[in-house]
């Protein structure tokens, strides 16, 4: 079973456009999750804010569904 969180906000910390990952600081935790180009609903840039959904990952929780608010 898959652990969703959904809607959560917060900032693009970095996103490297070549390697089609990067990372997002989640707003209230300053938790950072891994994003991957795949999870993108909008094209991101640093410092983007962006709401997003959390998807259970191998690495722990990925940001998907991310877009730019």
């Amino acid at each position: 079973k898959l652990n969703y969180i959904t809607m959560s906000k917060g900032t693009v910390k970095f996103f490297n456009d070549t390697k089609g990952f990067g990372f997002i600081t989640e707003e209230g935790t300053n938790t950072e999750h891994f994003v991957h180009i795949s999870g993108l609903i909008d094209e991101v840039r640093e410092g983007d804010e962006v709401e997003f959904d959390l998807q259970e990952g191998r690495k722990g929780l990925n940001a998907v569904n991310v877009k730019v608010i």
